[in-house]
């Protein structure tokens, strides 16, 4: 029994050993499952989150307060002094110099003549023709001497044309006059062996040699005996037009040559001379270099080709044309500057919701060249009137581009669009410093991140778009309230008789549910002038005056009112005062859930200025 007992043992630990094994696997599974339970509830939590987030973000995106869409990377204009400019830079510089001024010396620069006009056969020039034909034909009558005197026979009325010599040049201008020049003739055959032979042969014998001579350099002997027809001529005349390597005149235009190579004919592009020791030369041509990544041949050939089109286009004729269209003021138009100093252009294509003012300028083929030439024109007259190419001058500008009620790219106008946006990226490289789209729809955000990766991180980092909601505190970022108009937000305004842009504007953030006041010192006998703006309104304004002294009232100079989004964008005010005190001005954002941003300006004026 014992030792049953003992067998037994071993078998029921065994038993245990794997119902315990058993019972673990178990209690794993069990714990693998929950932990798998648990990690999938937590991805599906995540997942609803990020769904959640996914749409939140989609319906900000979608919202008003659109994000502003900037290009990636920031940019800063690169200096154009030569001694900051790194190594490679300079030498590449240094390089489309050396290319420049080797183009200018063999007039790569200059436009191709233009092709002759096509020959209209006229009675003077058909004589030329036919007294040419005998002239080809006189090498194979030197072979059959018995053809000769079928050659003579137009030169027989030869000798009667010596008389009257007025019909000599239209004949055969220098045959017609060796007959009664056979003394020169003779001294100038020294040089022609076949000559002597003719001269002391008959005139009729002499008419068959000359007409076995076109072999010979007779045009330049024909040139100069007409052009001394009337005088006397020489043997060493005569010798000079035959043999030029023994002339006076050809090393003298040997020696004309170089000097003509030494000094090449000065080209200008924007005032600028390509070569020479003008520091704005530097300026000009770090622009195109910039343009092709600091390569140089690149550079070189963008560089030709603008000088190219330039001519080819007639910029100078263009700028002295009279393409004003009175019309097309509101639609490109310059005004103000940034906050470092570059002249802004704004581009209003909103303006083209007029249909007369777009049949105007798109209407037919004519009219939309002439836009395409007015837009040049208005280009190049900004760019020398407002730009400054010295090293450490501004030779950039700020482009704003204002998209509301834009025409869609489908219409009469998209060829010439997109004609000039080519002549502006082939002839004028890094003009632009900032281009900021304001107003922009959704559909053309989408467009641009199709076109994106296409363009370098040079061009990008140079390009904002900007959401309708974002447009105006977009715009202030690089340019100041005060210098913005203020049709896009700011507070300049073409007829302001009492601000200008050099009165500075203050800006503020005004919270959800809070408000803002704005106080104003005022002195004894002065006043008091001030405008100021919320973006959107929908706000309550109310401005006081408010006296220092004890006991003194408080005027209402403006009571309080709700201001909608659809009044005047501009609020100005001005008061009198007879005491010192204070205008306290009074916007409170409490009925809203977004924030506002408050404009304003004020001057204080003695009774003296007042007066």
């Amino acid at each position: 029994m014992a030792e049953e007992a003992m067998q037994e043992t071993p078998a029921a630990a065994a038993a245990e050993v794997v119902a315990e094994e058993k019972a673990a696997e178990v209690v794993v599974e069990k714990a693998v499952e929950a932990e798998e339970k648990k990690v999938d509830e937590a991805a599906a939590e995540e997942q609803e989150e990020e769904e959640k987030k996914a749409e939140e973000a989609e319906e900000a995106a979608t919202a008003d307060e659109a994000a502003v869409i900037e290009g990636t990377g920031s940019f800063k204009e690169e200096s154009n002094l030569v001694s900051e400019l790194p190594d490679p830079e300079r030498k590449a510089l240094a390089q489309l110099k050396e290319l420049v001024a080797a183009a200018l010396a063999s007039g790569e620069f200059d436009l191709p003549p233009p092709p002759p006009p096509p020959a209209q056969p006229t009675p003077a020039a058909e004589e030329p023709a036919k007294e040419e034909e005998p002239k080809a034909e006189a090498p194979a009558a030197e072979e059959p001497k018995a053809d000769a005197p079928a050659t003579e026979e137009p030169k027989t009325e030869a000798p009667p044309t010596e008389e009257p010599k007025a019909e000599a040049p239209a004949q055969e201008e220098p045959k017609t006059e060796e007959p009664a020049k056979e003394e020169p003739k003779a001294a100038a055959a020294e040089a022609e062996a076949p000559v002597p032979a003719a001269v002391e042969e008959p005139k009729a014998e002499s008419a068959a040699a000359e007409e076995a001579k076109p072999a010979e350099p007779e045009p330049e002997e024909k040139t100069v005996v007409v052009t001394e027809e009337e005088g006397t001529k020489t043997v060493e005349a005569i010798d000079e037009t035959v043999v030029p390597a023994a002339s006076e005149p050809a090393p003298a235009a040997e020696a004309e040559a170089p000097a003509a190579a030494a000094a090449p004919k000065e080209e200008l592009i924007w005032g600028v001379p390509l070569t020479g020791d003008d520091e704005r030369t530097d300026t000009v041509l770090l622009k195109f270099l910039r343009a092709r990544e600091f390569k140089v041949k690149e550079a070189m050939a963008m560089l030709k080709a603008a000088v190219l089109w330039r001519k080819r286009f007639g910029i100078d004729a263009v700028l002295a044309a009279d393409l004003g269209l009175p019309e097309l003021e509101n639609v490109v138009f310059y005004r103000g500057a940034d906050r470092e100093g570059h002249p802004i252009c704004y581009n209003v294509y909103g303006e083209f919701q007029d249909k007369d003012l777009y049949e105007k300028a798109f209407g037919d083929e004519e009219k939309r060249e002439r836009f395409l030439k007015w837009r040049i024109q208005l280009l190049e007259r900004g760019i020398l009137d407002q730009l400054d190419f010295s090293p450490s001058g501004i030779c950039s500008m700020v482009q704003v581009t204002d998209l509301k009620n834009s025409p869609p790219m489908l219409g009469k106008h998209r060829s010439v669009t997109r004609q000039a946006l080519a002549l502006l990226q082939d002839n004028y490289p890094e003009f632009i410093a900032k281009k900021i789209f304001i107003n922009v729809p959704w559909w053309y955000i989408a467009a641009n991140k199709m076109v994106s990766p296409f363009l370098t991180q040079r061009t990008k980092s140079k390009i904002i778009f900007c959401s309708p909601a974002k447009s105006a505190e977009t715009l202030f970022r690089y340019i100041a309230p005060e210098q913005v108009p203020v049709q896009f937000g700011g507070l300049y305004k073409e007829d302001d008789t009492e601000f200008s842009t050099s009165d500075a504007v203050t800006e503020l953030t005004i919270k959800p549910s809070s408000k803002e006041t704005v106080e104003i010192t005022a002195t004894e006998n002065s006043t008091v002038v001030w405008e100021l703006r919320v973006l959107g309104w929908e706000v309550s304004y109310g401005t006081e005056f408010t006296p220092d002294a004890e006991g003194g009232y408080t005027v209402i100079v403006q009571k309080t009112r709700k201001v909608p989004a659809n009044e005047e964008p501009i609020m100005k005010g001005g008061f009198k005062v007879g005491e010192p005190g204070k205008i306290v001005l009074t916007v409170d954002n409490a009925a809203s859930k977004k924030k506002k941003q408050l404009l304003y300006r004020f001057k204080v004026k003695s009774s003296t200025e007042s007066a």
